[in-house]
């Protein structure tokens, strides 16, 4: 493996972020931050730091749930990364892998290297990473070799995309990492793909498993599938982050309910009136159509509901 040297790294970043391409470059923007607000010299050589057992331990119950839902979707996305001498990391929102999964074969190289459960990948302590860059930034993100902060990370390639919990929130990031050689720039932008789509669904199991309750709704035009929750009176209890980027939603929607039409943008019943015969149109369509059936559903004689419907018609 070809190894990068610690001089020029260093001044390959020096003369990035004195330059002021922070402004122009995310990756510039990363660096910068790790030398200049967390004061991390790139030829730092010493290996991630790892919690304890016990404190791992903690960890791991803090984000218990999320770890189970997540769990099918790192088996799956091992199935298709495993092949390539890859590994895959579920890390919480601290930055710290909490699951993971790699083949037998490369775990002593990974462990070696710090990828492995425990180990501190927060940008603070590890600079410009996949995981720590993904969790500062908030968004997908791939770290490619020298793109790294740290010298000594540049043999790594890491692919990884932040995890939202059912109320938009930040919990953890999704991590593909490899420390093959042979791995392309361009192949690794295709396994981020993948990393990315596993994220949303481990997101969208979160979302479905907080809200089992409610009626599900999907936000129309929404890439990465906005969707909301909404109960028996038509009000949307939950949105998921895609939603509430989309629709402009914040806060708690289960202390703060909004009604599903004014977040959809739809007309809806407003009146008293409106939204009596709105429920007898209902009543009447689940019973196909059948007057006799509805009005005996909404515990109405058929005279009734045909009055309230403003229609003349006798079955």
């Amino acid at each position: 493996m070809r190894r990068i040297d610690p001089a020029t790294h260093s001044q390959t970043i020096e003369r990035a972020v004195l330059g002021n391409d922070a402004a122009r470059s995310p990756l510039v923007a990363s660096w910068a931050r790790s030398a200049r607000l967390h004061g991390l010299d790139p030829a730092k050589r010493r290996k991630p730091e790892r919690l304890t057992a016990g404190e791992l331990a903690e960890a791991r119950v803090r984000m218990g749930a999320m770890i189970r839902l997540a769990a099918p979707s790192l088996d799956r996305l091992f199935l298709s990364v495993g092949g390539v001498g890859c590994c895959v990391l579920l890390a919480d929102r601290d930055g710290v892998p909490l699951d993971r999964r790699g083949a037998p074969v490369d775990d002593v190289t990974f462990e070696d290297w710090g990828l492995w459960p425990g180990a501190l990948w927060s940008e603070a302590q590890e600079g410009t990473n996949g995981i720590g860059t993904c969790i500062a930034e908030n968004r997908l993100v791939t770290i490619h070799r020298n793109q790294h902060f740290l010298t000594r990370n540049t043999a790594l390639s890491c692919m990884t995309a932040p995890i939202h919990d059912a109320t938009g929130a930040l919990v953890g990031a999704l991590d593909v990492s490899s420390c093959r050689a042979d791995l392309t720039e361009g192949f690794a932008t295709l396994i981020a793909q993948s990393v990315a789509e596993a994220a949303r669904r481990i997101e969208a199991e979160a979302f479905l498993a907080a809200y089992a309750g409610a009626r599900i709704v999907l936000v129309p035009g929404a890439e990465g599938g906005g969707m909301l929750a909404v109960d028996a009176d038509d009000l949307v209890i939950g949105a998921n982050r895609v939603a509430r980027l989309a629709l402009g939603l914040a806060g708690d929607l289960g202390r703060n309910p909004r009604p599903a039409a004014d977040v959809l943008g739809q007309r809806a019943a407003d009146t008293l009136p409106e939204a009596e015969r709105a429920a007898l149109i209902r009543a009447l369509a689940r019973a196909g159509g059948n007057v006799s059936a509805a009005a005996r559903a909404l515990g109405i004689s058929r005279a009734t509901l045909h009055r309230k419907l403003g229609t003349g018609r006798r079955h």
